[in-house]
């Protein structure tokens, strides 16, 4: 039985009991997605945008960033509504290039009845694409925020470069204390195993965080999210980090990744050469799949993934239908599929 097929079979069972205990239970959705290139048109003196202005290689205008923005906001409003008519109430971002185009994002038609708020701040990456979080304030209260710099010194010649900030969010989920971290971990770029100690570092100050809040506190309920550019199954995830696939294998120093069956079972969030890959993940705390911790608790674990973000046609059919194809513009979304979690609460 294929993923898509046990996915549809556990919905159809599970979902009505679940409809019928949100008298007892309150729902919260938390999500990830990565936006691919969300960059204005406007040449930043500061960044290597040259590819995304109206006569760059591109050709990147008004129109196009117009369209985009569309797509972008389509998507985002329908995720996790089968269950919160609001959607998720915390979304994750990656590859934005400033706070501007966030505030042109929620200011769309889709999305600005939810009033999103915006957490952000310029990271040092050379292209100048950041992450940020988008928030809904009427379940989401930000108590202190704060990008955590990623170093990368290479252990063979010692050089030292920055990547993409951590974003670190504290706040109360329904008045309820929680942190998030979003990340855009450092790519692929030069082979898999040549540049997976770039990830690691940054799994290594994701660790680090995560381990100072829990001296604080054993049972705080930690988030790491984002574009890992590493499958569930890596060692920057596993052995980094600390992140398993069996909650009850999980101790207070680690954590649960509900999307590492799902690997496993052959989902993904991108596909490259005609294999998936889920590099967009959304980790957990072991309290958050603690039954002795009170409130939230994780449910479920989903990739939105729906006809029309998939191309139908061509080199790629099957894939995510992206912005861009080399250097043609196919008017799509992105090259990834968003991700998010479903948690219950009494």
């Amino acid at each position: 039985m294929n993923f898509q097929l046990r996915h549809f079979l556990f919905l159809f069972c599970f979902l009505p009991a679940v409809l019928s205990a949100q008298k007892d239970y309150k729902v919260g959705s938390i999500g990830f997605y990565n936006l691919e290139n969300l960059f204005d048109t406007i040449d930043s003196p500061t960044t290597n945008d040259a590819d995304f202005l109206p006569n760059g290689r591109l050709l990147w205008n008004t129109e196009k960033y117009i369209s985009k923005m569309a797509n972008m906001s389509k998507v985002i409003s329908q995720l996790a509504v089968e269950l919160t008519p609001d959607g998720v109430a915390i979304l994750g971002v990656a590859e934005v290039e400033n706070r501007k185009v966030l505030e042109d994002l929620v200011a769309q038609p889709d999305l600005k009845a939810r009033n999103y708020q915006i957490v952000h701040f310029d990271s040092p990456d050379e292209r100048g694409i950041d992450c940020g979080l988008l928030y809904q304030p009427k379940y989401f209260q930000v108590l202190g925020s704060r990008a955590v710099p990623v170093v990368l010194t290479d252990p063979k010649t010692g050089v030292s470069d920055f990547t993409r900030d951590i974003l670190y969010v504290a706040g109360l989920f329904d008045g309820e204390p929680i942190h998030v971290m979003v990340g855009h971990w450092p790519s692929r770029r030069g082979g898999e195993s040549g540049s997976a100690w770039m990830r690691a570092a940054a799994a290594a100050v994701c660790r680090q965080v995560s381990d100072s809040l829990r001296t604080v506190n054993p049972d705080a309920k930690i988030i790491v999210m984002g574009d890992l550019n590493d499958d569930p199954t890596d060692k920057s995830l596993t052995k980094v980090l600390g992140a398993k696939g069996k909650a009850d294998d999980v101790t207070n120093e680690e954590f649960y990744n509900p999307m590492y069956d799902m690997f496993k079972g052959g989902n993904g969030t991108m596909a490259y050469r005609d294999a998936w890959s889920l590099f967009d993940q959304v980790v957990v705390s072991k309290a958050l799949v603690n039954k002795k911790v009170s409130g939230w608790q994780l449910y479920k674990a989903m990739v939105y993934r729906q006809p029309w973000l998939l191309q139908t046609e061509g080199a790629f059919r099957g894939y995510p239908f992206r912005t861009y194809v080399g250097d043609i513009f196919i008017n799509g979304y992105s090259d990834h599929l968003p991700v998010y979690l479903f948690f219950l609460k009494k």
